[in-house]
């Protein structure tokens, strides 16, 4: 029976590998019919969003096709051995092209449903239409019967410095064009932003799986300067990519809401104090630039000079956040919540009060603050055209220009306070107050800091968001709303980003904002929408999108703690 057995497995193993090549290319070739069919005319008509009905030049979703489908083949290829594509995949084959043939085929049938429901049945499709829905589906058949990857991540190939220079600014570029393409989708074609959701969702998936986002990760950490330069420039060329101004200023709003929830993850994230008034520092920051910067409407008739009217607002949010912090910080969870919920809703409520006939005459009660002017700094008006490197940037260019220097400084300051020693004094709070304060931290004074300073970043992102908008009104500072910012939303982008760390907040805010901004057809159940995605999130990713290194190693320690144990593994787990 030894014999039989020895003398069957390499058999088997023969067998299995030649079966698992089979797969790969079929999964191949399906890449390949799948990318051909996006060069057919999927439909007859230009009824429907984006130009299907040219052949030989794909468009709009097509394209949303094409990228994913070609990257299956090149996966599939990079599993056969195919010389010069081994660095694809370091840590596994098999996801990643899964993965990117569900990206393919989500988008392609997506489509051709699409197609079928507003046009009126199958009719209205073209043979690519038909051609693309069963190429599609073939990949991710033979995908998914492939079998697991067994062989461990190579360690890496050493490269030379000008090699990881370049791979960090095709990253980076790589990202603009991304997010661009994703801003600029037309509002009126939420079918386009929806295979645009599908092909990202599923292709950022598959590149973390296959390792790339690890290595990535490992050169930009390795030329830390180089990756923040980078950075920087691709955030400031976005503006130079726009023919108007009715996309830039989706940006300069995607900035002001991420740099306000980045300064509400100091108080969430690092310090572990749940607030769900917070968009109250905001209209703190909005109303203060309001009443001093010459508007009309002011009671006041001052008019500040930006920086002033920048450093007044932050200093008054400050001052808010101290004398809310000071009497309700003794207070922990619900009750913390609770209360700052209150402060939220008096904010709000005050605001709509202060018109002469209820309170004093200084907000002009619901009516708000209205022709706020735009800024004017050193004779530069930001509400005017200006032409730069020779291209003529509109009034919102300015404003998401400068609206980025306020969120590197924000970044700049939670990182630094992050790092410090009253950091560290927030993430012990946040894992054990008990325990922080008997080692010695006065926890009431490392919370209030935190909520100073989380106070203290809204309200500089206020005094932007007042001359951006040029009006300032009660309703915009609600807890739940269906316009972003507000409380509701900010605390989701937080959770849903990842708390604790920097780049999750800004993911967070981001999907939150342009999701409804793009969608605007499921507004009235956006509420319901983002429940469900928390739920979810909660269940298969409470870390968040983007987690926090330290949190995400004490969560698989603990799932490993619950899970079942082997008596031999449980014995020698509790003798270590």
């Amino acid at each position: 029976m030894t014999t039989e057995s020895t003398t069957n497995t390499p058999t088997a193993t023969a067998d299995s590998d030649s079966r698992a090549t089979m797969l790969r290319w079929i999964t191949a070739a399906g890449g390949l019919a799948t990318f051909a069919s996006t060069f057919l005319a999927w439909t007859y008509t230009d009824a429907f969003p984006g130009d299907l009905t040219v052949y030989g030049y794909p468009a709009g979703l097509q394209v949303l096709t094409l990228i994913p489908a070609l990257l299956t083949t090149l996966f599939a290829l990079s599993a056969l051995g195919i010389k010069g594509l081994g660095w694809l995949a370091p840590t596994g084959h098999r996801k990643p092209t899964l993965l990117f043939a569900l990206a393919a085929a989500g988008t392609a049938w997506f489509t051709v449903i699409a197609i079928a429901i507003e046009l009126g049945g199958l009719v209205n499709l073209e043979p690519g239409g038909y051609v693309a829905a069963a190429a599609s589906a073939l990949p991710v058949a033979s995908a998914y019967l492939l079998p697991e990857d067994t062989r461990k991540a190579a360690a890496p190939k050493a490269i030379p410095s000008w090699a990881e220079i370049l791979i960090i600014v095709g990253a980076f570029a790589t990202g603009l064009i991304v997010a661009t393409y994703g801003i600029d989708t037309n509002d009126n074609e939420p079918e386009v932003f929806i295979g645009y959701l599908i092909t990202v969702g599923f292709g950022a998936t598959a590149l973390i799986k296959s390792g790339l986002m690890l290595r990535l990760s490992a050169i930009t950490a390795k030329n830390r300067q180089i990756t923040l330069i980078s950075a920087f420039v691709a955030a400031a060329a976005f503006p130079f990519t726009q023919n108007t101004d009715q996309y830039t200023l989706v940006a300069v709003n995607i900035l002001i809401f991420a740099t306000v929830a980045l300064g509400l993850n100091v108080v969430v994230g690092l310090a572990g104090l749940l607030d769900l008034g917070y968009v109250a520092f905001l209209g703190v920051g909005a109303y203060t630039a309001a009443l001093v910067s010459g508007s009309t409407a002011s009671v006041f008739d001052v008019q500040f000079p930006f920086w002033a009217s920048v450093l007044l607002g932050a200093a008054v949010s400050l001052i808010f956040g101290v004398v809310i912090g000071a009497p309700t910080l003794r207070l922990r969870g619900d009750y913390l919540a609770i209360v700052t919920l209150g402060f939220g809703e008096i904010f709000r409520i005050a605001m709509g009060n202060l018109d002469g006939v209820s309170g004093p005459k200084i907000t002009n009660g619901p009516n708000g603050i209205p022709n706020i002017p735009d800024l004017e700094f050193f004779g530069y008006n930001f509400g005017q055209s200006h032409v730069i490197f020779g291209i003529e940037l509109g009034a919102y260019a300015n404003y998401y220009l400068l609206m980025l220097l306020v969120m590197i400084v924000v970044v700049l300051v939670f990182a630094r306070a992050g790092n410090s020693r009253i950091g560290r004094a927030w993430v012990a709070i946040r894992e054990d107050e008990t325990a922080a304060t008997a080692m010695g931290i006065n926890g009431f004074r490392v919370k209030l800091i935190a909520f100073a300073l989380g106070a203290t970043l809204a309200g500089l992102a206020g005094t932007v968001q007042a001359h951006v908008q040029h009006t300032v009104v009660p309703e915009m500072y609600q807890f739940a709303g269906p316009v972003p910012p507000n409380s509701a939303f900010l605390l989701a982008a937080v959770i849903l980003g990842g708390m604790g760390t920097i780049s999750g907040p800004l993911l967070g805010a981001t999907l939150l904002f342009m999701i409804p901004a793009k969608l605007q057809f499921l507004q009235d159940y956006q509420l319901l929408g983002f429940g469900i995605a928390l739920i979810l999130l909660m269940r298969f990713r409470p870390e968040g999108l983007i987690p926090n290194r330290r949190a995400k190693l004490e969560y698989h320690e603990e799932s490993a703690d619950q899970a079942p144990q082997d008596p031999a593994t449980a014995t020698a787990r509790a003798g270590a």
